[in-house]
């Protein structure tokens, strides 16, 4: 994990791609899609260049509730966002953030180590399946 909580994967797919695919994957899985943000789209609105970057924003009650009942403030962070983004060289990542660090960020303790260990197990293997990594 990287200092800042954030983790990148590297995608085999397209931006747009790689965001289908999240979807497919975290709706078999049993969970929401509640927003996806085409960030490009909206700069291209402004008259403004942006490389493809695609917010997905997902989860479902039964993960993201021990948290927010252990500490309220984890709400700011959940629903979990899944970001695919292009590089300056052409590359598409997947990144989120690791549901430990942001354990660590809202002070979660015991009442909710389960379901933190739960979400970044979910998290990544849905991450790794929609870049093409498929890490088991």
């Amino acid at each position: 994990m990287a200092s800042n909580g954030l983790v990148s994967v590297e995608s085999r797919f397209g931006v747009a791609e790689t965001i289908d695919r999240l979807v497919e994957t975290v709706t078999h899985a049993g969970m929401r899609v509640f927003a996806r943000i085409d960030h490009a789209a909206g700069a291209h609105e402004v008259g403004a260049e942006l490389r493809p970057t695609e917010l997905l924003i997902f989860g479902h009650p039964k993960g993201g509730t021990p948290l927010m009942q252990d500490q309220q403030t984890a709400g700011i962070d959940l629903p979990l966002k899944a970001l695919a983004w292009e590089d300056a060289q052409g590359k598409v990542w997947l990144s989120y953030n690791d549901a430990h660090w942001l354990a660590e960020r809202h002070g979660l303790g015991e009442a909710s180590r389960d379901a933190v260990r739960a979400i970044a197990a979910g998290t990544a293997k849905v991450v790794a399946a929609a870049a093409g990594t498929n890490q088991s």
